[in-house]
């Protein structure tokens, strides 16, 4: 998938190496911004990797990778996590967090369009959802960009920052057009 003429991403598992990105975002203040929760455990994400790799059957985490000039990096990391309505009506939740050198360059929309394509190929989910904070103008843009509609507002829906803040809901279900099909759908 193509970002800029020099620049490819596309999604990988997780690697050993990769470990150090996940401790930097439970021990950097604002390096994630308003979803940083606080201080956390940062040999948890060690303990995760030696259980499944990351690739657990009801959630996950895959490395967005930027490819630039013959030249391999992680860009951030997207996420996955299996939740439920009702009954057998399971859904996907997802999430991105890029590291700063990375974001306003397209990647973000791409990563999550691709994250939607990898669980609609790999499982019977009808539906993906994700949220984010009123203020994050580009992520609503990049949800937008992948495929995604605003359903609405979730008020009060998460404690952040010492207050509690409302948030948006987006959703992309399985036969929406995807961002990948310039044809309008009729």
């Amino acid at each position: 998938m193509s970002v800029s003429a020099d620049l490819t991403a596309r999604l990988r598992p997780v690697a050993e190496p990769d470990l150090a990105i996940f401790r930097r975002l439970r021990t950097e203040p604002g390096l994630i911004g308003l979803d940083w929760p606080g201080f956390s455990d940062a040999g948890a994400p060690a303990r995760r990797f030696a259980v499944d790799g990351y690739l657990g059957e009801d959630d996950g985490r895959l490395v967005v990778e930027v490819e630039q000039e013959q030249e391999q990096a992680a860009a951030g990391i997207v996420s996955y996590t299996a939740r439920r309505y009702a009954g057998r009506a399971s859904y996907w939740e997802i999430g991105i967090v890029l590291l700063p050198q990375w974001r306003g360059r397209g990647i973000g929309w791409r990563a999550q369009a691709l994250l939607c394509d990898y669980l609609f190929h790999h499982s019977p989910a009808q539906r993906i959802q994700a949220g984010t904070h009123p203020e994050n103008l580009a992520e609503q843009r990049a949800l937008e960009k992948a495929g995604f509609q605003l359903e609405g507002v979730v008020r009060a829906s998460e404690f952040r920052a010492g207050q509690w803040r409302d948030g948006y809901l987006y959703s992309r279900l399985r036969d929406d057009p995807s961002p990948w099909d310039p044809t309008p759908q009729a």
